[in-house]
């Protein structure tokens, strides 16, 4: 099956109202050169609703970078509700970002939250999972990777994943300058499909597995020629304009 291929850019803590502008100008202008794949800017909070705004007439979705984990809006002060980011044009929103998880303590059970909380209000979550440096080299990526799974799978169950996407992201190569292989990116993405296919084996092919960590210009080729590398999560280079169009050119070349 031919999985059509998504990149996603999330800009994390960067931005201002004038430099987004001109950074989503760029991209629109650039992305009707690419109708077989899917693209999608993620923006901080504050910058959500005038970024959608932008992005009207094109084909640019957009997404949240959080979102809290209650079911219904209320007293939960500084948090994002789901309905809020649907309110305002979002489609996506990232879940269990290895930054949440790291500095913001975010656990397995509180992500499985957060990704039924996304499903609950219409969003399709892009789960993010990954191990560190230290839990690579001692072996422990596939156990790191099938736990965090487990967590979703057992929340949300298999079905979830229809409208859903992962994103494996190596703790290790985000923000670091280091990539993973394409041979790495390949066997983790592999398991991960194997993950899912344990439960349900034709929804585990149709189901979007993207790579993140340092994805550039120069490598996201040999990155998206992998069979289980559906596109990426692109952090530093989604604010460049022209780095996050080549990386777009490379997910559309795979398409072909």
């Amino acid at each position: 099956m031919k999985r059509r291929a998504l990149v996603a850019g999330n800009w994390k803590m960067n931005g201002s109202r004038d430099s987004n502008a001109s950074l989503v100008h760029d991209i629109v202008f650039e992305i009707k050169r690419f109708p077989d794949i899917d693209v999608l800017v993620c923006p901080p909070a504050p910058y959500l609703d005038a970024t959608g705004r932008q992005l009207e007439g094109s084909a640019i979705q957009l997404g949240g970078q959080n979102l809290s984990e209650q079911e219904k809006p209320g007293a939960f002060t500084g948090e994002i509700h789901g309905g809020m980011l649907r309110d305002v044009g979002c489609a996506y929103v990232i879940v269990g970002h290895s930054e949440r998880r790291a500095l913001y303590g975010e656990s397995d059970r509180l992500v499985a939250d957060k990704f039924s909380a996304a499903l609950t209000s219409g969003l399709i979550p892009i789960l993010c999972i990954g191990e560190t440096l230290q839990e690579r080299e001692q072996g422990q990526t596939e156990a790191v990777l099938a736990r965090q799974m487990k967590a979703v799978l057992d929340g949300s169950g298999i079905q979830a994943f229809k409208q859903a996407v992962v994103a494996y992201e190596p703790v290790w190569a985000i923000g670091t300058g280091k990539t993973a292989t394409p041979e790495q990116a390949q066997d983790a993405h592999a398991f991960i499909r194997g993950q899912l296919a344990a439960a349900d084996a034709k929804i585990a092919n149709s189901t979007r597995i993207l790579y993140g960590g340092s994805v550039k210009a120069e490598n996201a080729e040999s990155l998206f020629n992998c069979p289980d590398v559906d596109g990426g999560l692109i952090g530093g280079a989604s604010l460049k304009a022209g780095e996050f169009v080549a990386i777009c050119a490379a997910a559309q070349a795979r398409s072909k």
